[in-house]
């Protein structure tokens, strides 16, 4: 049995590269999506993932989730190694680490009525009987908002909130000991993003679940998270307890990050950090710090040497000049 004061999951430098084809004559080529990605989440904790599209946030949620497994390194799931694991015990872990997706109408089979969908994941992983597991679909339902009726509603005849609260529902159904939200709430109107996060919040509370929310928007992230992952073309740039980064963010990219991010109070005089260009293709990454060429504070060092993450102010950064940079 796993200690119940070791984190239920941990990564260590989880790498996901893909081969792909370059088109005819021209061979293979590598994509290098994730680089050494390494965590740590607690019970009851939430971590965030951000970075901008192409930082490699869905990679690391399918290899979190089992789905895709990992090039190199270990993935830890409530003390059991996932590496390792076959047959039953690997169909053990899948159902404690659940996923809620963007899009709900996507992921909803629209085929099947939400009672379906909701005792499906039951029949294939709990000795429950009908009766008990139509029990526990009621309870989920009123649990996330719904009501008794909309059990034998199909997806289309619901709202977008209420698609995604199914989808909560069937994440959540199995009890799960960690689920993974990728951009669950950024489809939706910014009134019921707030519901969707109170209602994120209040499962915690109930469950002691933990969550690793991927997100763009800093506002939500700052709202939900315990701790802070930033990402950066498949790697991780600055790590740690969320207070501490939006207080102070020290690697450059986060900062910019940061003041990208549209605040109530306008502008607060604060010199804005200029980053120019797109994200480096993953097939062709870069020398040394991959942020290098979209860095106004590189230095020799930053182009020849891959930083490597150090503790620094309460948090990671991967960052040769994060003492030396003004914030």
């Amino acid at each position: 049995m796993a200690d119940p004061n070791s984190p239920v999951l941990v990564a260590d430098k989880l790498t996901r590269h893909y081969r792909v084809s370059r088109g005819w004559l021209r061979g293979h080529a590598t994509v290098q999506a994730l680089n050494g990605i390494s965590l740590a989440l607690h019970a009851g904790k939430t971590l965030a993932v951000v970075g901008e599209s192409g930082s490699g946030k869905s990679t690391l949620a399918r290899l979190l989730c089992l789905i895709d497994p990992p090039t190199s390194g270990g993935l830890v799931v409530d003390g059991t190694d996932t590496t390792q694991a076959k047959g039953d015990t690997l169909k053990a872990l899948r159902s404690k680490v659940q996923m809620v997706f963007q899009n709900p109408y996507a992921s909803l089979n629209p085929r099947q009525r939400v009672a379906t969908m909701l005792e499906e994941p039951l029949k294939l992983n709990t000795m429950l009987d009908k009766a008990a597991r139509q029990q526990r679909v009621a309870g989920m339902l009123e649990r996330v908002g719904l009501r008794p009726e909309h059990a034998q509603r199909y997806p289309h005849m619901f709202s977008g909130g209420q698609r995604q609260r199914i989808a909560i529902a069937r994440a959540m159904i199995l009890n799960p000991r960690v689920v993974v939200a990728d951009e669950p709430v950024s489809a939706l109107d910014v009134s019921i993003q707030a519901q969707m996060l109170n209602l994120f919040m209040d499962l915690q509370a109930e469950f002691g679940t933990s969550y690793v929310f991927i997100s763009h928007n800093l506002s939500v992230v700052e709202h939900i998270a315990d701790d802070v992952l930033v990402m950066y073309l498949g790697a991780a740039v600055e790590q740690g307890d969320k207070r501490a980064i939006f207080a102070r963010p020290l690697h450059p990219y986060t900062r910019a990050l940061m003041q990208a991010t549209p605040t109530m109070h306008g502008d607060d005089g604060t010199p804005k950090l200029d980053i120019s260009g797109e994200l480096p293709s993953p097939l062709a990454p870069p020398s040394g710090c991959a942020f290098h060429p979209r860095c106004p504070y590189a230095e020799a060092c930053c182009r020849s040497e891959v930083p490597a993450a150090r503790p620094l102010e309460g948090r990671m950064v991967a960052c040769h000049l994060a003492e030396k940079i003004e914030s």
